[in-house]
Order: C-alpha cells, then structure tokens, then sequence
C-alpha cells in the first residue's frame, strides 16, 4: 500500500484534536523513537503525539485513517523486535501519559488501568492493598499496554499463566477510529467470538488499548526461593521435567548459566551467592503458610539432590533474595553490556526438549565461532537466548546472525517449539513465523488484520503484514 506523507495541512488538524503542546514534528522528536530496546530497526515517525485519552486517540485515527497516513502505537519502547518503531514513518502516539490507575475493585478483585501504567508501579499499588498481579516480564519498566500486546509471560507463568489470563476487559480504538468495549468484569464470557483474545499479543496491529480490567489474587503472604547448582548445564535441565512430575507447584523455575552470572556481577558491580557450578536452577515457591511452602521445597531439595545437584542453598532472607533476583532481573541488560551489538532468538520448546535445544546452540557457536550466551524460563520451556556481534565487522556479523537465527529457528520446529514464548514477533521476526507458519496459517492471520484495518494503516509491515 502507498502511503501518504504527513503535510502541513494534516498537522494542523492534529494540533486541533490534541494538545500543540504535546505534539512534535521532524527534528522536534527524539531520536530514541526511532527504535526500542535493542535497536536493531530503526526509523522515525513524521509526528510524534503524546496522547491522553481515548476520545483524543480516537480522533487521531479516523483522521489518518481517512487520510491513508500510517500509525504506530508506542509505550515506554522496551521492546525486542521491532514491533512500535515506525517503519512505514506516520504518526506515532506514545501513551506512557495514560499512566493513571483508575479503579481497584475490591468486590471484583480487578484493577482498572490506562496503558502507559508501568508494570512496576501496578505491582506497588496492588501489593500496599495486600493483592497481587501475577504476570511478572523481565522487564518492569514496560508499560502494561505493551504486556498485554505481547501477551508477556515472565518468570511466575509456570504456575500463574501470562498476561492473557489476567485481562478481564479492554476499551479499544480500532483503526478507523470506533471506540469498541471488550469483555468487563465478568469472570465467564461465552458470548461470541472473543475479539478481547485478539487483540492480546497482536501488537498493535489489529487496535490501540485505551483501557484495560485487570484479574487480581490475594498476596501470598509467604515467599522462599532456592539457588540449585548443578555440574553441567544437562543435569540442571534434565531436573526440570521431574520437579514438574513431583506433583509440586514452583512458582517459577529459571535457569542460567555461570557465563551469564558472571556478566549481572560485572553489570551490577555485585557477588552472586555462589559462582563456582557450571549451570544453576533458581526456584521460587510462595503460599500462605510456612508449612506448606517447606513441604513444597523440601520435596524439590530433596529431588534435586538424589539428582546430582551439588547444593541446595535457600533464600529466605530479604536480603539473599534480593542479591538474586535482581542478578537475574538484569541478565538482558549485562549480555547486552558484554558486546557491541546484539539480537535475540526468543524461543519456546516442550520442557524435556530444553537440554537438546541448548546443547544445540552450544554447537552453533562453534560451527559459526559466534558467542551465544542465554538463560530462560525453564519451567515453561521459554528461553532468551543472545547472537553477540563482539568485533565482527558488519558483513561477517549480517550473515553469521542470520544463519544462527535460520538453523535455531528449524531445530525449534523440528522439537515441537514456536518462534517466540513472549517477546513477540513485530517486524524481526515475521519471516520465520511464515517459515514455521505455512501460507495456511499465514493468510488467516492477515484475513484477520484485513477486518479490523482493511486499509493496513495501523502498525503496518508488523507481524503477519508484507510477507
């Protein structure tokens, strides 16, 4: 599709729906809007609009939308794959001003909030009314409209699900500017189509959530957490799929690597706890009782060590806790500190397939000479793992990328795992979706996009779009 450029007259139109003072044009915007996190796509937005309301971004889009001018939808710009940078140029609306928490509903254990909400600020206004949001992404500066567009998973959804299970209700503008309610705070819906499921992890390409209900639970009143070092990066795999059979309910079950802790030490200019194994679980068990949190990890201390750990160390202190978790918080951020450049392989695998999977990146290493390092969610079979540039020049490091990323993407097929557990697909990804996809699958998903945008304004060339 032929876009239109954003002119004079279209500018001043906007400046008549919105606040002049909240929008920019050209030199005016920030060249951090030209990308996010990893900043490997690039490119700027024409107009840059700070939005604060519904009514505000409803009138923006009927006027692009009338004008074939492109839009893109933005939060705080965490994100890996390309998915809110303007490629096709446009207007960008950047929400993090809809930062407001409107409502807790004690009645209906829901939270309602703007999309600019950051997901950290939810998690201290929910725990100080002794409740708790679940879904837990790496990073907590995202805003919640950016979770719930990637339907971000984290570290607790092996046993509290992702973000989708949370989402009770959404108000969405769709692309020709109609203002749309979906779901509520009702606990069953079985009345049509669930178009509030599309929209969750469609990153921004069907439409712009202006408003969403959120599902809370009571705050588990006690938390313990266990750092289990193994020999090798096999046994503290082949660990997984057993403490998942011993019927037990970790609240999340990481895993990482020396390599990787070592780079958070180096970041954080703090010790990890232990440093001395080759490989490392890291479980977290919470509830609301003492007791049934010891039988729970005792039973997987236990398993553990009848398995060739090496040590079971407990974190019960707030201080151990935090020299953990924060180390693991900021693994991202350390891998990306270690390089020059970077690019990120987010994929899922079956749970007993996550040994093979990393073994197999371990040879693509070689096989390449790249270096690779990862960690992940090993409860959920979600890993993160990292292709870094180090001193290749441009040529070696476009084509060394590009056939790691070719051959982890087949093996991820070939076990039974998908292109991406919850980081998404944006505009990095999209051709190995269609490679793992099939045109079958690929079609119905822009048959989709065409209802909701028949004229691809919105987020265009994301996803399943320019294939």
């Amino acid at each position: 599709m032929a876009y239109n450029k954003v002119k004079p007259v279209d500018i001043e139109h906007l400046k008549s729906v919105t606040d002049a003072k909240r929008l920019f044009v050209g030199c005016e915007i920030s060249e951090d809007y030209s990308h996010d996190e990893l900043g490997g796509i690039s490119n700027m937005p024409e107009v840059l609009i700070k939005v604060t309301s519904t009514e505000e971004v409803s009138a923006v889009m009927a006027y692009a939308s009338s004008c074939d001018i492109p839009v893109v939808v933005r939060g705080s710009g965490t994100g890996l794959v390309g998915a809110a940078v303007a490629i096709k140029g446009g207007i960008m609306l950047e929400t993090t001003l809809m930062n407001h928490i409107l409502e807790l509903d004690m009645d209906n254990l829901t939270v309602s909030v703007e999309p600019g909400v950051l997901l950290m600020e939810l998690v201290a206004f929910t725990e100080k009314n002794g409740l708790f949001y679940p879904p837990d992404p790496g990073e907590k500066s995202a805003t919640l409209g950016g979770n719930i567009s990637t339907n971000a998973g984290g570290m607790r959804a092996v046993k509290y699900g992702v973000t989708r299970d949370y989402v009770r209700g959404l108000t969405v503008v769709l692309p020709n500017g109609d203002i749309i309610e979906l779901g509520g705070k009702v606990v069953k819906n079985s009345s049509g189509y669930s178009i509030k499921d599309l929209i969750i992890g469609s990153e921004g390409t069907l439409g712009i959530i202006t408003k969403a209900i959120l599902k809370l639970l009571p705050l588990p009143t006690h938390s313990i957490s266990l750092l289990v070092p193994f020999v090798s990066m096999e046994d503290a795999l082949d660990i997984v799929p057993k403490i998942i059979k011993s019927k037990t309910i970790p609240t999340a079950i990481e895993y990482m690597c020396r390599e990787t802790i070592l780079f958070a030490e180096d970041y954080l200019g703090k010790k990890f706890p232990d440093t001395k194994s080759d490989a490392y679980i890291l479980l977290t068990f919470d509830g609301n009782s003492p007791q049934a949190i010891e039988d729970e990890y005792q039973k997987v201390a236990d398993l553990c060590l009848e398995c060739g750990a090496q040590d079971v160390y407990i974190v019960n202190t707030e201080e151990r806790k935090k020299e953990v978790w924060s180390a693991r918080g900021v693994f991202l951020e350390a891998i990306k500190a270690s390089t020059t450049e970077m690019d990120e392989c987010d994929v899922v695998v079956p749970r007993n397939c996550i040994a093979d999977y990393i073994k197999y990146t371990h040879t693509i290493a070689k096989q390449l000479d790249i270096r690779i390092p990862s960690f992940g969610h090993a409860g959920d079979g979600n890993l993160h793992i990292y292709i870094c540039r180090d001193s290749l020049n441009e040529i070696a490091w476009n084509e060394k990328r590009d056939e790691a990323f070719k051959l982890m993407y087949r093996k991820s097929c070939e076990m039974g795992g998908l292109v991406s557990g919850e980081h998404g697909i944006g505009y990095a990804k999209k051709g190995y979706m269609k490679e793992q996809y099939g045109l079958v699958h690929i079609g119905l998903m822009q048959r989709i996009k065409h209802a909701f945008d028949p004229t691809d304004i919105l987020n265009p060339g994301k996803v399943c779009g320019n294939l």
